[in-house]
């Protein structure tokens, strides 16, 4: 009985930590993995040591690259720091704003506010928003890829 209540758990887990691939408030792939951890700690289904090691330093990973690539991203476009905050700051406006389409739309305004007000041109604004975007692009495509690959070996240990 209580295998079944972690199997259940583990795979809200899974699921939840995809959907928190693409909602900035939910961190995807460590809830992800903790429905891996659910379905260990059951008496039927169980991973390596090895396997749960290189999973949790892939997860932590993934939450550094996360924040550092949307920051990259706008730098690397010639963003300064007023667009890298501004990128932060409409992230997070435009998803109490606009929900999931401000997630996507508020880092580039953002950014491109940002270089507007520390004076950049509108060219060079535009560029930056479009680093701050491609980076949280990025970032949100390595989250999902991670926590559906957890999703997979989940299913997998289901199924065989």
């Amino acid at each position: 009985m209580m295998d079944y209540l972690l199997i259940i758990l583990g795979a809200c887990c899974i699921l939840i930590g995809i959907a928190g691939s693409v909602l900035p408030v939910l961190p995807g792939p460590p809830i992800s993995y903790l429905g891996l951890l659910l379905m260990h700690f059951t008496d039927k289904y169980q991973f390596s040591t090895k396997f749960l090691i290189i999973w949790a330093a892939i997860s932590v990973a993934t939450v550094l690259l996360d924040q550092l690539i949307p920051v990259w991203g706008t730098k690397k476009f010639g963003g300064s720091k007023q667009g890298v905050w501004g990128s932060v700051i409409g992230l997070l406006i435009g998803m109490i704003f606009l929900g999931p389409p401000g997630i996507i739309i508020g880092p580039f305004l953002g950014a491109v506010a940002g270089e507007l007000i520390a004076g950049k041109r509108s060219s060079q604004a535009l560029r930056a928003g479009t680093g701050a975007l491609l980076g949280f692009l990025a970032g949100t495509i390595l989250k999902l890829v991670v926590s559906g690959m957890m999703c997979w070996y989940f299913m997998a240990k289901l199924i065989y």
